[in-house]
């Protein structure tokens, strides 16, 4: 039942939205908008660059915003400053849709310091909580390293894993508040996910725009490593 009420929309900055933003199309970033269509309520994982058009093309699709999820704080996925550019965000799409911003709980000092938004507007989540819309059940699971507060969304058969995986290759863990020993932990724990299960990523490094966690699996460089040790001796520095 819930795969015929799932609505999902994966939209690419500079393409589908923020089509005119040179910045948008460089970092190629993915949002994401999740809801039950019986219902018509929807979330919006990641909202940058051109929010508003991003609410226009979900309420064009007859769903209507009922809360955002941030898979972390950087600049490119709530708004803020990115190397000088102000980018529009999570804090401009709340002048016009006043919901709540579900963040993981230890990443809320992170967003509150680059995003405009105070720690009164975030919702604070641990690691297996879970976010309802409709009927539509979204799992947040925890995934330290390249942020503290990193997190993936589990729904339906489907993952949307932010900056913590992506189809080759996993975020960087040489920024601010990265940790590589916990990102290792992290890959696991996403290479653990059901078999079949589709994860589609936060940027668009690959051709692709998804693949199963197994195709993952078997031709990701960052899973070459059999143990820690060996992944720190290729990633930890």
């Amino acid at each position: 039942m819930t795969s015929d009420r799932l609505y999902l929309r994966q939209l690419l900055s500079g393409t589908d939205f923020a089509a005119n933003d040179p910045i948008a199309q460089q970092m190629v970033n993915f949002v994401y908008a999740v809801g039950d269509r019986e219902t018509s309520e929807c979330v919006l994982i990641d909202p940058a660059y051109a929010v508003n058009e991003l609410l226009d093309i979900v309420e064009a699709d007859g769903m209507r915003v009922t809360a955002v999820l941030a898979t972390h704080f950087h600049a490119d996925h709530i708004g803020g400053n990115l190397m000088g550019h102000q980018l529009e965000g999570v804090a401009t799409l709340l002048e016009r849709c006043d919901c709540p911003v579900h963040v993981q709980r230890d990443e809320t000092p992170w967003i509150t310091r680059t995003s405009g938004l105070t720690a009164d507007q975030l919702v604070q989540h641990d690691g297996g909580d879970t976010v309802q819309v409709g009927d539509i059940t979204i799992t947040l699971v925890h995934t330290p390293g390249h942020t503290p507060g990193s997190q993936c969304f589990h729904v339906d058969g489907r993952l949307i894993s932010g900056d913590t995986l992506f189809l080759d290759g996993c975020g960087r863990t040489d920024f601010p508040g990265s940790d590589p020993a916990a990102m290792y932990d992290s890959l696991q724990t996403l290479a653990a996910m059901p078999t079949g299960t589709v994860v589609y990523p936060g940027h668009h490094y690959s051709p692709p725009n998804s693949a199963t966690i197994d195709e993952i699996r078997a031709s990701n460089y960052v899973y070459r490593p059999k143990n820690k040790d060996q992944w720190l001796t290729m990633f930890g520095s």
